[in-house]
């Protein structure tokens, strides 16, 4: 029997089965087969040459995954560096970019070696982060593994809110000061701001098809890059015109605006944030998903490593260092937002709109993974329920497409939710640093290290083991200071500003 013929009848007596009687790592194969479907229904399989696992041939290379690399983590994390680099200082700021990526390029490096299970070049591939873990840590582990990624998935929706409301805001003080003068009052509330970014987020999150998206993630991936060079280009017009405030090699300094232990709980943050801006573990195995068998694809992907993350360092030393050389220690926590920038008012209101319209593909790029586990959960589960699996018709003007009830309800709930919790706690930097913390260790140290001493057998207190179970225990210190700094910070600003009452 041919692979294509096992694996659709595997896909068909799959669905026979209720939740319980599934693997732990159900809903992750149930993913990963989501690209063939496809490709099936399309009727191009039949026409087209496959891939050991009965795909359609992949044509990635290392050039294509880099820009995967590079467009995931220029997002808005960026314009957070400079504040961090302020409270950090010269040497400090620096060195915390260049250690965390050196961190990241080896601990990728042995996230690529585990995409083929249980040999790195023959064995059988892992779709998703989530099943890798499970075929070499085992359930337990495949299980703290989702919490984590989805928490962090549904943090980061929360986040996206946040700075989409703090740059619609921007915008409209933009073009207040430039009105008005920039002694003006020009405070305003975030919450209707969030609100019609929920509204355009429930409409949008009806797509039920991810593939659907790609327009919209590829709009918001070049905007990216625009609002990072508008904020860096800006910053370096300050300094070259001399107006570049002082600096230091150690931040920003204690005195009557800023207590000791304000500073330390800063620098805390700050580590948050560069941790945010490393990132890219929710889509590594998305990414060698698409790179073509010969070369083997994690010699392909540890070349794509080096040259992404050293892309993404250099553009976060920039971003980073040219916004603390023209703002010192008053370095704003979003350099295009908290306007360091005044004039030309218009260049500061692009940036914001690039701003916006990349977290509106990214809010679905990350929302989709989520909203699709539980669906798929809820289907396996109740399999004759047509409230779940039924899908009506509809067609407005022009454009026909089908509901389900439950989607609409379930993805309508989600997005109400995020948009409160952004509404009750809309603190830019805080907020990106404790989704940084979060992340960091488990999903960039943790598992890559245990699974690679799994995949070679490394031997309990040897050398090598010592030494990768010391490096991961320093990246869970960092990780666990920055959360604490960043809940500090998020505490002190809730007890500062009444709930739902914010004003930027």
């Amino acid at each position: 029997m041919s692979q294509r013929k096992q694996a659709f009848r595997y896909r068909k007596s799959t669905e026979q089965y209720s939740l319980k009687k599934l693997p732990a790592s159900f809903i992750e194969l149930l993913l990963s087969s989501r690209d063939r479907n496809m490709d099936i229904e399309a009727g191009r399989e039949s026409r087209a040459e496959v891939d050991d696992d009965g795909r359609i041939k992949r044509t990635g290379n290392v050039l294509t995954a880099t820009t995967h690399i590079v467009t995931v983590v220029v997002g808005a994390g960026v314009l957070a560096l400079a504040w961090a680099m302020a409270q950090l200082g010269w040497i400090a700021g620096i060195g915390a970019m260049i250690i965390f990526a050196s961190i990241s390029i080896y601990t990728y490096n042995l996230i690529a070696d585990c995409y083929r299970y249980p040999d790195p070049v023959s064995g059988k591939r892992n779709y998703t982060y989530m099943q890798a873990v499970d075929a070499y840590l085992g359930g337990t582990m495949h299980v703290f593994c989702g919490m984590v990624l989805y928490g962090k998935l549904a943090g980061v929706t929360v986040g996206y809110t946040i700075t989409t409301s703090t740059s619609l805001v921007a915008i409209k003080k933009a073009i207040c000061f430039h009105k008005k003068g920039h002694q003006a009052f020009c405070k305003f509330s975030n919450n209707p701001y969030m609100i019609g970014f929920g509204i355009v987020q429930i409409l949008l999150s009806q797509i039920s098809n991810f593939h659907k998206l790609t327009w919209l993630s590829t709009i918001a991936a070049i905007t990216s890059f625009g609002y990072a060079f508008i904020g860096s280009g800006l910053s370096l017009a300050i300094v070259v015109s001399g107006k570049g405030e002082p600096t230091s090699i150690f931040g920003s300094k204690v005195g009557p605006e800023l207590s000791e232990a304000e500073k330390v709980w800063r620098v805390f943050s700050a580590l948050g944030n560069i941790a945010l801006a490393c990132s890219f573990a929710t889509v590594i195995y998305d990414i060698m998903d698409t790179l073509k068998s010969y070369p083997p694809e994690n010699k392909q992907m540890k070349k794509a490593n080096m040259l992404g993350i050293t892309a993404m360092t250099i553009l976060f030393l920039l971003c980073g260092g040219l916004g603390y050389a023209a703002f010192g220690d008053h370095t704003p926590g979003n350099i295009l937002t908290g306007f360091g920038f005044y004039e030309p008012y218009w260049l500061v209101a692009l940036g914001n709109v690039c701003i916006i319209i990349h977290m509106i593909g990214a809010f679905q790029v990350m929302a989709q993974p989520l909203f699709r586990v539980i669906e798929m959960g809820a289907n396996m589960k109740w399999p004759r329920s047509d409230f779940i699996n039924k899908e009506y018709p509809t067609k407005i003007c022009s454009l026909t497409f089908n509901i389900s009830l439950f989607r609409l309800i379930w993805r309508t709930v989600y997005v109400i939710v995020a948009t409160v919790v952004a509404m009750a706690m809309p603190f830019f930097n805080q907020f990106l640093a404790l989704l940084g913390a979060i992340g960091f260790w488990p999903l960039i140290v943790f598992f890559p290290i245990q699974m690679h001493i799994a995949q070679k057998r490394i031997k309990v207190l040897s050398l090598k083991w010592c030494v990768l179970q010391v490096l991961s225990f320093a990246c869970f210190l960092v990780t666990a200071t920055a959360a604490v700094g960043s809940v500090h910070e998020i505490s002190l600003n809730i007890k500062k500003y009444k709930l739902f009452m914010y004003k930027q």
